[in-house]
């Protein structure tokens, strides 16, 4: 039995209530105004990622160091009695990072948002708590070994050292960052609002 195969514009003309589409050379842009909860999260998600890959820390190799070592470090320029200051724990302490709990990425972005936060409001000292890393995996001291290597990666970061004991001794360091330029304008606010 065969079957013919219709020729396809007659199979349509044959069709009476259908009726060929408008041609028109115009786009319809719908605009939306307020997204939803999912795009804003997809978009915080990707900033969040953009931060992660653009903040210069690296995460390839990594020189070990002992849970025990001190960790220092001073740019040139940096007063031998500021970086003394330091040392000894004699300047205020704004801001406490604790990353011992954190996963890796979450310690790497944690960091540098937070220095780069101390730096806009001013904030001259912190301290970062790393842990000694006694059993940390692939190696002992491993989060400590890359704060090691990150504050030296961020250049608003003028010193550090690994802190006193009553401060977390081998455990913690202390940080020291650029004053900002903006630092006259930003004491004459806090002045007002205290005074």
């Amino acid at each position: 039995m065969s079957h013919s195969v219709p020729n396809d514009l007659s199979f349509f003309a044959e069709m009476s209530d259908v009726k060929p589409l408008s041609q028109t050379d115009k786009v319809a842009l719908t605009n939306k105004t307020t997204e939803t909860l999912a795009q804003r999260l997809k978009r915080e998600a990707l900033i969040a990622e953009v931060e992660k890959d653009d903040n210069g820390l690296t995460i390839d190799k990594v020189e070990p160091i002992d849970p025990y070592d001190f960790i220092e470090y001073k740019q040139d320029g940096v007063q031998h009695g500021v970086y003394k200051n330091l040392r000894l724990g004699k300047y205020q302490i704004d801001v406490t990072f604790n990353m011992t709990q954190m996963k890796f990425d979450d310690a790497r972005l944690g960091l540098y948002k937070t220095i780069k936060d101390c730096h806009e409001q001013g904030i001259r000292t912190l301290l970062v708590q790393h842990g000694m890393g006694l059993n940390s995996k692939p190696f002992p001291a491993f989060l400590k070994s890359y704060v090691n290597q990150w504050l030296r990666q961020i250049d608003i970061v003028i010193a550090f050292h690994t802190a006193l004991k009553q401060h977390g001794g081998l455990t913690s360091v202390y940080v020291l960052i650029k004053k900002h330029p903006d630092q006259k304008l930003i004491n004459r606010e806090r002045n007002r609002r205290v005074g």
